[in-house]
This record gives C-alpha cells, structure tokens and sequence, in this order.
C-alpha cells in the first residue's frame, strides 16, 4: 500500500484513469473470473458484487460499473480489495499445486502478462493523479523518467525489399501480435534518436500550436478546444519551463526525450520539421538498428488486424480484437513498461488525443 494513502487509491480525475483500487481488483478479478471460477473445482467465490464492479469492457461475463464511475466505489473498502488478493492469490496456490488443466494454465500466463499490463497503468494513472493535485506532490524523489541519449543524431538506412513483421517464437505474446507475415516496404531512413525537450521548444517557440498548417482537422479541432499548447504536465513559470515527474516538479532538460503528446502533436512537429512519422512495419523493420524502450513511440499507422489474425472465442477473446478501430499504433516500450513486454513485434494502440502514457516520437523520411 505505501507509499499511497488510502485517498490515494480512490481518485479518478479522468475517464481514461483508473483509480488504484480498482487496478488491484479488476487484476485479481481476472485470476478468479477466468482460472478459478471455471477450473479449481468446489472454489467459493470471495464476493459476487465484485464480478460487477472489477470487470473491464468484457461482455461476455456480464454487466460492469461503468468506466468513468470507477472513481466513486468508495465501497467495498480498500481493505478489504487487499483481503481479495490475498485470497485469489491462496487459492490459485492451491489449484496450482495440484493438476491444472492446460488451458487454465494458458489463461495464467496471459493473466500474469494482463497484471503486468496493470503495473504500468498504475503508475502511469498516479502520476495524472498526482499532476492535478496542488504543489506537485512526489511520488518517489529518486524516480527517473529518462536518460539522455547522448549520441549524435544519425539518419538509419533501410533499403527497399520484404521484411517479415510479426511475432513468431517461443514465448508469450499477445493475439494482435500474430501472425507473422510478410510485407514490401520502400527504402526510406529513420532517425536513431528520439525528438527532444529542446527540439520540441523549438517547435512551440515557432508558433506551431497557433498555425494549423501542421494539423489534421481532427487535431486543430483538438488544440482549439482544449487550448492545448505544450505536452502534457508542462508549465511556464517565469524562470521558465517545467514539468511535473514522478520526483516532482522539475525544470525542463533539453537533451530530453520528449514525453506525454498526442499522436496529433507527434504528427504535427514531423510536419514542422518537413519529415514524417514511421509506419509500425518500418519501425519493427528498423529496430533492430537502433536504440528504444524510453517511449512508447507514436506510428503513422492505424490499428488494425494483420493477415490472419483471428480472435479466440469466449471472453478471452475479447482481449484485443474489439478495440482495432479508430486508434493509432505505438511502438517500444516505456520506463514504466514491464521487461518482458519490450520487444519489438509488441503493439500497443491509443486514440490519437491520449498522452497520460509515456509517449514520444521518433522521425523517419
């Protein structure tokens, strides 16, 4: 629990942020609901009001509280989540301990892999948590949100020719990650570096959140309406920029990984700067001659099903599939990602207007 307070876990500031109780629920509620409940036979359930108030988006399993009252479960209390994770967890040892069913033990393994998922959301959804409190709370003064890639600034080759996109191997991966296919791309060149703090200044400095020149209609739409003009957690003060971080309020780094736009704002500084946006086929073909893992990087390619891709029946397969429509597609991986999620064939996708996430960019032409 430390070092959250109990009024920690309860906010819910946004739609897209979840509050800390409820990611230690809906993550538990995934162990019973789809191991337990079905496979440990003569299991008690531990509350059947929780089957209602932790389950995400699956229709299958029935009705749910819906996402943006998740903030106001102040009941059950945060104690007695934490007497439900420890009974799942108990009895999950149990049912290990005997015979499980090669299915169950499918379905832990994309548990275990869906609770990491939740690891990172958690973080990331306290820090927007923290970043709309007063006086810039810290969460941990020696949280580091990036290092400086201090190297010099390198256009990457990639000749024209078919390169294989897709996860294929030993080990977990997701459903969208599959199947492994091949695709035609033509030669074209990708940065090494990610875009900077100081880069991304230049670009403010210049206007462009007041020149719709660089803007889908969608996106200038966007900046007007909510009056964008920095990424997220930025804040002028008189001696000059700064950002809120996991370690506090802190003054802007040039030399800095950018962190926290919009697909909108991505696309519209590599039109600042007269380049573009990789496709996600070009990034994994190139990634292997670079260096990545600080941000998840915004593609130019929408979210959708590659060849092949089927979903699995049930409520598992709900997992993935539903949600490939009007989202766009990132790459890499983040500080706060898990390890074994940092692998270049893993797809994560938001709407283009979300930046509470670790996000960045990374040109190509």
């Amino acid at each position: 629990m430390q070092p959250l307070s109990v009024e920690d876990h309860l906010a819910q500031p946004i739609v897209d942020v979840s509050p800390p109780k409820w990611h230690l629920g809906h993550t538990t509620w995934f162990f019973e609901t789809f191991i337990l409940k079905k496979y440990h036979q003569g299991y008690q359930e531990f509350d059947p009001t929780f089957n209602f108030l932790f389950n995400s988006y699956y229709e299958t399993v029935g009705k749910r509280l819906l996402r943006d009252q998740r903030g106001n479960m102040t009941r059950p209390p945060l104690e007695k989540v934490y007497q439900y994770r420890a009974y799942v967890n108990q009895q999950m040892d149990v049912y290990l301990a005997g015979t499980p069913q090669t299915e169950a033990l499918e379905l832990l393994e994309l548990g275990l892999n869906h609770e990491q998922q939740h690891q990172e959301l958690f973080l990331t959804d306290f820090k927007y948590i923290l970043g709309v409190q007063a006086f810039h709370p810290v969460y941990n003064k020696s949280f580091r949100e990036s290092t400086i890639e201090d190297w010099e600034q390198e256009w990457v080759v990639v000749p024209e020719g078919r390169y294989d996109i897709g996860f294929e191997g030993q080990g977990f991966s997701f459903d969208n990650e599959g199947s492994r296919h091949q695709v035609f791309l033509p030669a074209f060149e990708i940065s090494n570096k990610l875009v900077t703090n100081g880069e991304y200044l230049e670009f403010m400095q210049d206007g462009a959140y007041q020149n719709f020149e660089y803007w889908h209609s969608e996106g200038w739409a966007w900046v007007q309406e909510h009056n964008v003009n920095s990424p997220l957690y930025w804040e002028q003060q008189e001696d000059g920029w700064k950002r809120f971080s996991l370690a506090g309020l802190e003054a802007i780094n040039p030399d800095e990984p950018l962190a926290h736009i919009s697909y909108y704002e991505a696309y519209a500084f590599a039109e600042w700067k007269g380049l573009r946006l990789p496709t996600e086929q070009e990034w994994e073909a190139a990634s292997n001659k670079f260096n990545w893992g600080q941000r998840w990087e915004w593609t130019n390619s929408a979210y959708l099903a590659y060849p092949g891709f089927n979903k699995a029946e049930g409520a598992v397969g709900e997992y993935n599939g539903k949600f490939m429509v009007s989202q766009m597609v990132l790459r890499g991986a983040s500080i706060a990602t898990p390890e074994g999620h940092s692998r270049n064939t893993y797809r994560n996708f938001f709407h283009p207007q979300l930046r509470w996430q670790f996000t960045g960019l990374r040109l190509a032409r």
